[in-house]
């Protein structure tokens, strides 16, 4: 009785090794890094407890990674405040009133005298490395307490981009600066000509500069690869 031929695995040393190299491949273009802006809170926006019960800003932080350059977006009314400090005393004590050494900045100031509120978004940049805190510092830190805080931690990522780098002498500084030692103080101060948030670095010579660079660096890879596999071709014939 004849033995039939065992069925043909479709199975191939190369097939496989070339799928390894093409994911591969695939993985390194899928790399690069883009800068984020995170709309703090979503959809709830940045308010106390008071008046949106189901907010937790800190469960919020916690599920994001966060880089330098990334922005964080502050959707609120001119009843709340946006301070950032990098002092945890101050942000323990929901009052920055006798912050030191130029730490904490007020980024949006409210005004609790006016009885209409109107909507606004404040943008912060992400200028510095570990722990920063926020909170609203008004109606003596009671905003604070009910909720309207968070603290993350900054990561360098791919570092500041070209834009954030060199704030003109002309650029305005935020609400409210707390003045103290020049020498401690956090570079806080956006470039006046930076035309953020977006996805991207917002700078010409940068996008040209990017691009320039990741072309050279997929025609490097895609050079590597075809070696690669012509090397591997060889090899099976």
């Amino acid at each position: 009785m004849k033995q039939g031929r065992g069925r043909r695995s479709c199975f191939h040393p190369m097939s496989s090794l070339l799928s390894c190299l093409l994911l591969f491949f695939f993985c390194l273009l899928g790399s690069a890094h883009a800068y984020k802006n995170y709309t703090v809170g979503d959809s709830l926006g940045w308010f106390d407890n008071t008046e949106k019960s189901n907010v937790n800003y800190q469960k919020w932080a916690d599920t994001k990674q966060f880089t330098l350059g990334d922005f964080l977006i502050f959707n609120t009314d001119t009843n709340h405040s946006v301070v950032q400090t990098y002092n945890f005393t101050t942000y323990k004590e929901c009052d920055y009133d006798d912050a030191q050494d130029k730490d904490t900045t007020q980024w949006s100031a409210s005004d609790p005298s006016n009885t209409q509120t109107h909507p606004v978004t404040v943008a912060i940049p992400l200028m510095k490395e570990g722990k920063t805190y926020f909170f609203s510092g008004d109606y003596d830190g009671d905003q604070c307490r009910s909720g309207q805080h968070f603290q993350i931690n900054v990561t360098y990522g791919e570092g500041l981009p070209k834009s954030l780098k060199a704030p003109e002498e002309d650029a305005p500084s935020p609400a409210g600066a707390v003045s103290g030692d020049d020498d401690s103080a956090p570079d806080t101060i956006v470039p006046a000509n930076f035309n953020h948030p977006k996805d991207e670095e917002s700078d010409d010579d940068d996008k040209a500069s990017d691009k320039q660079n990741s072309t050279s660096f997929s025609v490097s890879v895609s050079a590597q690869l075809h070696l690669v596999l012509l090397g591997t071709l060889l090899f099976f014939l």
